[in-house]
């Protein structure tokens, strides 16, 4: 069996007709891809944000209690090599510009095969020039480094109609490596569009499907606002309109639209070249992004469901195309033994975290009673399906970091999502701290600026927008979570200072 895994990095179920029947937001080939697919309600993110999603993908670890974004470990299986030991071809087709970066060293190198779409966001493609920029341009750099904001306009400058927009480019090549590679035995495709990531800069006629009567040009409103940077993201909200705030969902609808499309194309080639019936198709996402609804953008924590329950469809040539959806708990890091178990492979002795949803897909066998999912640095979360609880740090603790390598991260102003702005701090330690990988590993002191101290508690079914926090009015509720999450992150593993700096005794539980 063929297999291909299409990821658009970004997506929101909120946008979906497959999972909100109010969106206005319109994404045919997907509704159609869906009615004869499986499509997975309560599919949760695992660790945020991209890179460390992508490790969870290609080695099946969860990392978000051990480490910032980074490259692969030396001890990471690579999910492209696995499935090639069953005599598959693989390839990957993306333009997701963080593969290029050093920072995320590891992970395409394990492909037969490898196309990268250069010039997405701050992608370094383009020498930029001095001189004059639009003035979309100009207001997205009122809070972001001008000088990247010249750089994506330096990338995107010369493009014309929707063909020159990534979206087109990936999927096009991705088709191209179809037609050109299908018929040489069983294959597995990766195929990732970073759209519909920010910044939300959509061609016609997509930029205005969603305007409506909204006034004023692009040029009025900030298509990428900030949220790495806490100040000037409550400086945007402080100053922002409810004009800009729609006319930003707008492009982000707009932007879904043109990914369906391309996708599309996706699947009429996969039709034309009769692969239908024995190919499993894979679509997903990493994360979700919020819009500002509650004074926030991104992906940070709090993972609200609006952001941390993603898209996932799943075709599967056995289901015959009978279609369904499934209410079971599944999240990010499950792919990695998806992926290999779909080739006819076994997962890796040292696979940490990742189980396969193979049966699910093919007997409907639940694969989770509860999911943890966070991001490094900040609170953790989990989910028994009906209640949700994220346990946030406690003030004045330590925090550090685990790797085999002293590697260098990627570099953000801010480090509130699981980056941080500097190179790594002198390691304190070198020891086999984690039972589960064969060599030392350096232990390094980091500082991370949590959002949020303040602990949550929700109920999903009563309260799906998770509006009404119920941490001090449902104790017996709250200490039932507050003892899973304890004893899920004790059975996957993570430093012993990570449990006493999330408060997670009975001493620290009773005072807060």
């Amino acid at each position: 069996m063929n297999i291909i895994l299409v990821l658009v990095d970004s997506l929101n179920k909120e946008a979906l007709k497959i999972y909100n029947s109010d969106t206005v937001c319109r994404t045919p080939n997907l509704d159609a891809f869906a009615d004869k697919s499986l499509v997975f309600d309560n599919h949760f993110i695992s660790s945020l944000p991209c890179m460390p999603a992508r490790r969870e993908i290609f080695a099946g670890r969860k990392e978000f209690m051990w480490r910032p974004w980074g490259p692969l470990e030396v001890f990471d299986p690579k999910l492209p090599r696995e499935v090639q030991k069953q005599g598959y071809n693989t390839g990957m087709v993306t333009d997701h510009y963080h593969y290029w970066e050093e920072t995320a060293n590891g992970y395409m190198q394990g492909f037969m095969t490898l196309e990268m779409i250069r010039g997405h966001e701050t992608d370094y493609h383009q020498l930029p020039h001095d001189g004059d920029v639009p003035k979309w341009v100009e207001k997205m750099s009122e809070y972001r480094s001008p000088y990247h904001m010249r750089q994506y306009w330096e990338n995107v400058k010369d493009f014309g109609g929707e063909e020159d927009y990534f979206p087109a480019k990936t999927f096009t090549a991705a088709s191209n490596w179809l037609r050109k590679n299908a018929g040489r035995g069983p294959f597995f495709l990766q195929v990732e569009s970073f759209d519909v990531h920010e910044p939300f800069h959509v061609p016609a006629p997509y930029d205005t499907m969603y305007t409506d009567d909204l006034k004023g040009d692009a040029g009025d409103y900030n298509i990428w606002p900030p949220y790495q940077v806490y100040a000037d993201l409550d400086a945007f909200m402080a100053q922002t309109t409810p004009d800009e705030l729609a006319y930003l969902k707008a492009q982000y609808y707009g932007k879904t639209t043109m990914v369906d499309r391309w996708f599309g194309h996706l699947l009429d080639t996969i039709g034309d070249l009769d692969l239908w019936d024995d190919t499993m198709v894979i679509f997903t996402t990493d994360h979700g992004h919020d819009l500002g609804e509650r004074g926030a953008f991104g992906k940070q924590y709090p993972h609200y469901d609006s952001h941390a329950n993603i898209p996932m469809v799943v075709w599967h040539p056995g289901r015959k195309g009978e279609g369904g959806r499934s209410a079971a708990l599944t999240q990010t890091v499950d792919l990695f033994s998806t992926v290999i178990d779909a080739s006819g492979g076994t997962p890796p002795d040292e696979t940490r975290h990742s189980v396969s949803l193979m049966p699910l897909i093919s007997k409907g066998e639940a694969p989770h009673a509860d999911i943890t999912y966070g991001t490094f640095g900040q609170g953790v979360c989990i989910t028994d399906g009906e209640w949700t609880l994220f346990k946030s740090p406690v003030d004045g603790h330590d925090l550090f970091s685990y790797s085999t390598m002293i590697a260098r991260p990627l570099l953000v102003d801010n480090p509130v999502d699981g980056r941080v702005g500097s190179a790594p701090a002198q390691p304190v330690d070198q020891a086999q701290f984690d039972p589960s990988v064969p060599y030392p590993m350096w232990k390094m002191p980091i500082q991370v600026d949590p959002r949020t101290y303040e602990n949550f508690l929700f109920h999903r079914g009563q309260d799906p927008d998770q509006r009404d926090n119920l941490w001090d009015s449902h104790p017996s509720e709250r200490d039932r979570m507050v003892a899973l999450l304890l004893q899920r992150l004790q059975e996957e593993g993570c430093p012993p200072e990570q449990l006493e700096r999330l408060g997670l005794n009975a001493a620290n539980i009773a005072a807060e």
